[in-house]
């Protein structure tokens, strides 16, 4: 049975410096992300991203992999996120994926994708989850 977590959350990005000299001349780049989720979802995160800056102003790409560790449905646990997102002259494409088989504790087995919304420099998520039966 699919079910929805939805709630706020704050993100901290942290640049980090380029592997090479190269890659900084290339427009690409590296973060480290940290995010403290709110509502359904109480949970911590951590992670790495990759980006690309392009020519043509307001096209991108990035891709990222954090692990979020917290309780959701009343179950503690962790589990990995992958992220792979566009930005196409300023209209957003993003995918937002659970690992496959990587939940941990409580939420083993737990498969789901979540959308991420900002709106006024708020942020807020929406998580369409499935967890087997405990």
């Amino acid at each position: 049975m699919t079910k929805r977590a939805n709630g706020p959350f704050e993100v901290k990005l942290n640049p980090q410096k380029p592997d090479n000299v190269q890659a900084e001349g290339a427009k690409l780049g590296r973060m480290s992300i940290e995010k403290q989720f709110h509502g359904d979802l109480e949970a911590t995160s951590q992670g790495e991203m990759l980006m690309a800056m392009t020519e043509v102003k307001g096209s991108a790409g990035y891709v990222a992999v954090e692990r979020v560790s917290g309780r959701l449905d009343g179950r503690n646990g962790t589990f990995i996120l992958q992220h792979s997102g566009t930005m196409t002259r300023g209209t957003p494409e993003l995918s937002v994926t659970v690992v496959p088989d990587s939940g941990t504790g409580g939420l083993v087995g737990l498969v789901g994708k979540m959308a991420i919304n900002v709106e006024g420099g708020n942020h807020s998520y929406e998580f369409e989850y499935a967890l087997p039966d405990a």
